[in-house]
């Protein structure tokens, strides 16, 4: 996670679509708020909060289990981001909640206790994002065996 800075374009198609530019080599993404404002044609803005989430923290578990030299591959992550009103009636993230299930059984990985005591602390977006959202995390392994 070397970058020190990210800049990113959105610029308006139609509507509430916009095209999220990323640079480089990168697709561009279409945004689009769903039904009543927009017409859902691409991920809301909540969304790619919670896509970002879940991508951060499935790259941070991956590499904290690689620096074992682990193989958990295929990680899935399931992220539930809950919206409602806050105390002025706005519509607000309340809070997220994020299921990672590895793809092999736990037994079949060394220092995993360690790993997952530490592997959050490497996620800068969920690190970033939990200062104003509480974002639970909960792991799992192939046989669903509740992990954290």
């Amino acid at each position: 996670m070397s970058e020190t800075s990210v800049h990113i374009q959105l610029r308006q198609r139609q509507d509430y679509q916009f095209e999220v530019q990323f640079g480089d080599q990168v697709p561009s993404l279409l945004a689009d708020e769903p039904a009543p404002l927009g017409s859902g044609q691409g991920p809301s803005p909540v969304q790619l909060l919670a896509a970002a989430v879940g991508n951060c923290l499935s790259d941070s578990l991956l590499f904290a289990l690689r620096k074992f030299k682990q193989a958990p591959e295929p990680i899935q992550c399931d992220v539930h981001a809950e919206v409602g009103r806050n105390a002025q009636g706005r519509l607000r993230v309340l809070q997220m909640r994020a299921v990672l299930t590895l793809g092999v059984p736990a037994a079949a990985l060394e220092h995993l206790e360690r790993v997952l005591d530490t592997f959050e602390t490497y996620c800068t977006v969920t690190q970033s994002v939990g200062q104003g959202i509480p974002v639970a995390i909960e792991v799992y392994d192939s046989l669903q065996a509740r992990l954290k």
